[in-house]
């Protein structure tokens, strides 16, 4: 990824891949890695004999153990030297020395430690092509677990020699216990003899084992990816909602910018911002750039920027077509994600053979006493705000709260006020269900969250739509934005006479990953109020990204557990990043 060029008055970035030499250097150490492993696990027998005249069996034996965890590691380490992460090339450089002992230790291996040398000249002759910022908390964590397994280790060591200390070679005292332990900690016998091979074994593996697990477990906490914590000063959020007053009418996700949990990235001049969040190495944005189109670029440029800086991999979720030919131009590859439904109002209508499912639910529900109320947040009471935050907190499926790039996360917060609401009541008049709608621009609304009593009858769904939609005209809304379907083209062509193998392959596979995530029917519950479709597009690096991209998106919208998304609240404070 190149830095921006300045040129015309205005920041052009043009992201590429990672430079030949970087990717290059990565291979190589990933190379050297499988080599270190392959000469350890066959090492050459007469070079091993000659070095057990000068170094002890137990010395050869822990050299090739650690020959072989070195090896392991240059190769995970590939990932992060690919991505310029300066503690990856640190890590690489300190292997690659220790390597050149490893192999004179174990075999005598002039030429494997030859390699090795090379090798740590090619990562000191390429240092300032890695200075992706590390990540200042995963120091202090790494040295926490290393210290935590490695006293472990010591204490089970400790604790298995003293249960054997009747069975011990003469009389070692309490120091030499101690010290045997800590050297069997890096793989090193001490001065404590056993009467029994066995109870040898069983100390050296208890604590060899430890030592071992604490090394890796500090290694990658050391390398694991950076976050961001966002923090959203108030003159910030108050640019943001300026934008969007301006401008949110372009993208129906623009409003969802202001989610607490998205970090901020503006231009120099502060007249285009991109709302991001980083998950697990990735810098994920949602949506288009805010502002006008003419300051994209430089917008884009500083995410870009900021990205390369930390070592973060870039990618955009659900960006529309004017914002995915940016960020192409940008260097992103660009693929299509699924479409978008969204209705106009004035052409909506139950009246027609299509309409007739929908249109039967809508008069089965009114028939029962089912009622909508269509209200901006602002016009409701305290009371009737209180309740309808506690039915959308009892009506969830489930204790997490998803969402990312197409929802809020909250409800009844007072900067919200624009917010319209749907609120379903039965005949009784107990609250079964709402919806909630975000602004999109002055005339557009953008569904966020939608919540239902699963006691309640058939078609609630259908009637709360319905409802918003019938009063869209009468509050000037002339487009609402329903679900995203993800890969619709998928189960539309799918149906089509013609439809040929790789399609319906395709087909099948979508259908059953949506048992788990309700991919078909999102799309079947947006194609029944005739919406017209907009394609929505993913933006990434490279092919090779996309598992992580994928991995990170998944975590972000709360699909995985690993990630923790704001509960709905009556009031929520602010606290995201900018990024300057």
């Amino acid at each position: 990824m190149r830095r921006p060029e300045i040129g015309g008055g205005m920041e052009q970035t043009r992201l590429t891949r990672p430079p030949m030499s970087r990717r290059a250097v990565a291979r190589l150490v990933q190379a050297a890695g499988v080599l270190d492993i392959l000469t350890a696990v066959v090492p050459h027998r007469p070079r091993m004999t000659a070095t057990l005249d000068v170094i002890p069996v137990a010395g050869v034996l822990s050299a090739r153990a650690a020959t072989v965890v070195a090896g392991l590691l240059l190769v995970y380490l590939g990932a992060g030297l690919r991505r310029g992460k300066q503690r990856a090339w640190q890590v690489a450089a300190g292997l690659a020395a220790a390597s050149i002992a490893l192999h004179l230790l174990r075999d005598f291996s002039l030429v494997a430690a030859g390699l090795a040398t090379a090798l740590l000249i090619v990562l000191l002759a390429t240092r300032d092509r890695f200075t992706a910022l590390p990540e200042p908390r995963s120091r202090w964590r790494a040295l926490t677990a290393l210290i935590g397994f490695g006293s472990a280790g010591f204490v089970l060591g400790f604790i298995e020699i003293a249960i054997r200390a009747n069975r011990l070679v003469g009389s070692p005292g309490v120091a030499a216990w101690a010290k045997e332990s800590a050297l069997g900690l890096i793989g090193f016998d001490g001065p404590v003899h056993f009467q029994h091979r066995f109870g040898a074994d069983v100390v050296a593996y208890t604590t060899g084992a430890c030592g071992l697990l604490a090394a890796g477990t500090a290694l990658v906490l050391l390398l694991r990816p950076g976050s961001r914590r966002a923090q959203r000063p108030a003159e910030s959020e108050e640019r943001l909602r300026e934008l969007l007053s301006r401008y949110g009418g372009s993208d129906s996700l623009s409003y969802f910018a202001l989610r607490s949990d998205k970090s901020l990235i503006w231009s120099g001049n502060r007249a285009a911002v991109i709302a991001y969040r980083v998950v697990n190495g990735v810098s994920l944005a949602a949506g288009d750039p805010i502002g006008p189109a003419s300051a994209w670029p430089e917008a884009i440029g500083a995410w870009l920027t900021d990205a390369e800086r930390h070592g973060w991999t870039p990618a955009v979720l659900g960006c529309g077509n004017a914002a995915g030919k940016a960020y192409r131009k940008a260097g992103l590859d660009v693929v299509e994600l699924g479409d978008e439904a969204i209705v106009e109002t004035a052409a909506f209508s139950l009246d027609g053979r299509p309409m007739r499912g929908v249109r039967q639910a809508v008069g089965r529900m009114r028939r029962a006493g089912y009622h909508c109320r269509v209200v901006r947040q602002r016009d409701l009471g305290a009371d009737e705000l209180r309740a309808a935050i506690e039915a959308a907190d009892a009506f969830r499926d489930g204790p997490v709260e998803r969402g990312f790039s197409m929802a809020l996360s909250r409800l009844g917060d007072p900067s919200d006020a624009d917010c319209l609401l749907v609120l379903c009541y039965d005949e009784g008049e107990r609250l079964r269900g709402l919806l909630q709608f975000v602004p999109w621009g002055a005339d557009g609304l953008s569904l966020d969250l939608m919540r239902g009593d699963r006691t309640a009858e058939n078609g609630l769904t259908e009637l709360m739509v319905t409802a918003v939609l019938e009063a869209a005209p009468k509050l000037g809304v002339r487009r609402v934005s329903l679900n995203f379907a993800v890969l619709r083209s998928v189960f539309a062509r799918a149906e089509e006479l013609g439809a040929g193998p790789v399609l319906r392959l395709w087909h099948r596979l979508l259908r059953a990953a949506s048992r788990l995530w309700q991919i078909e029917s999102l799309y079947r519950s947006n194609a029944k109020y005739l919406p017209s479709w907009t394609p929505r597009y993913l933006c990434f690096p490279a092919a090779r990204d996309l598992p992580r991209i994928a991995l990170a998106a998944l975590r972000a919208e709360a699909f995985l557990p690993e990630v923790t998304v704001p509960r709905l609240r009556g009031r929520q404070n602010a606290d995201a990043e900018v990024a300057a």
